[in-house]
């Protein structure tokens, strides 16, 4: 008999597909019960390749014996299923971010910790073996006192412009995962955001009210300061690194490359290019945070929590606030 928990992915567009996917193939010790998104078809079509069945509605999901759901819908629709959920009695894994609108932010908070039930945000990040080794280096204070941190995160080409209109802005959108990663290897609270953002790249993007290059400093409660690069067109692929420096050395997290060979010649070296998707890069890092998941499951405690979920939506609002005012902000501004 399987006594593994059970899900349900919730969205199963480009993200809810890939998360049914390593579900079923590469996550042992949990069980895909179904899948479900308002476009049927969709639905129908990741069902049938998975062998689960496509439900017809959230409320027969959760009517169900299903242990667990993951909400990877779009945005505007998380905190009303992630209620649902948790009035429900159901275990939840919810993708980033939890809302655009730090209300119904609070209202799934509330929810989640009313009924006791757990949750996992997904910042797929951490569970990167790079940027996990950072933070264990700061955790095992092998880097000393932590002075300074630097995240650089650049897009190989930006979203389409539709998109950028709804997706909260850049810092609500992209730069919310540094976010979650700066708190992530300091171990330590954002108390002020200075942000300046710039359209460098299209046009278009600045009509639609956001920037594609964006520098963001963050002062934590610990005296850190982390500087923050962001820009939605790196030309040579998907640029994601973390530093970190402190009074006895600095640990580092590199892009990797296609394969390690070089190529060495009068004219100089050649080595590979990084990966150009985030699926390239990030995909064993979905992977771990669905072990994480299952582990969590079983001891009772997540390795992040919807609290986790709301702090970086906190520091994104008040970049925003501080590129729109010319002056930093305090978080406490926002949060109040």
């Amino acid at each position: 008999m399987n006594d593994n928990p059970t899900i349900s992915v919730l969205g199963t567009g480009r993200i809810g597909k890939m998360h049914a996917e390593l579900i079923v193939r590469q996550v042992p010790g949990l069980d895909l019960h179904s899948v479900y998104d308002v476009y049927a078809e969709g639905a129908a079509a990741v069902a049938a390749d998975l062998g689960v069945p496509a439900m017809s509605s959230v409320d027969d999901i959760l009517a169900s014996d299903v242990d667990a759901v993951a909400i990877c819908s779009s945005t505007d629709t998380h905190v009303d299923l992630a209620v649902a959920a948790a009035q429900a009695g159901k275990a939840i894994f919810l993708e980033k971010p939890v809302s655009l609108n730090l209300a119904e932010v609070d209202r799934c908070v509330a929810a989640v910790n009313a009924a006791g039930v757990q949750l996992q945000m997904g910042f797929n990040r951490r569970f990167d073996a790079a940027h996990a080794a950072v933070q264990k280096a700061v955790a095992d204070g092998a880097v000393g006192d932590v002075q300074m941190v630097k995240i650089t995160s650049r897009d190989p080409a930006p979203p389409p412009i539709e998109y950028i209109k709804v997706s909260g802005g850049i810092f609500c959108d992209m730069t919310i995962h540094d976010f979650d990663m700066a708190r992530f290897v300091t171990g330590s609270e954002v108390t002020e955001v200075y942000a300046k953002g710039a359209v460098m790249i299209d046009p278009a993007i600045g009509e639609a009210g956001d920037v594609d290059t964006a520098v963001v400093m963050l002062t934590h409660e610990n005296g850190v300061i982390t500087t923050i690069d962001n820009s939605r067109q790196a030309v040579y692929g998907y640029d994601q690194r973390v530093e970190v420096f402190g009074s006895a050395g600095m640990a580092v997290s590199e892009n990797p490359r296609e394969h390690t060979a070089e190529v060495h010649t009068a004219d100089g070296t050649r080595q590979q290019n990084i990966p150009y998707f985030f699926l390239e890069r990030y995909i064993p890092s979905y992977l771990a945070e669905w072990h994480a998941f299952v582990e969590g499951l079983s001891s009772g405690t997540m390795p992040l929590t919807i609290e986790d979920g709301r702090a970086p939506l906190v520091i994104g609002l008040a970049a925003w606030m501080s590129v729109r005012e010319g002056r930093p902000v305090k978080t406490s501004e926002v949060s109040a």
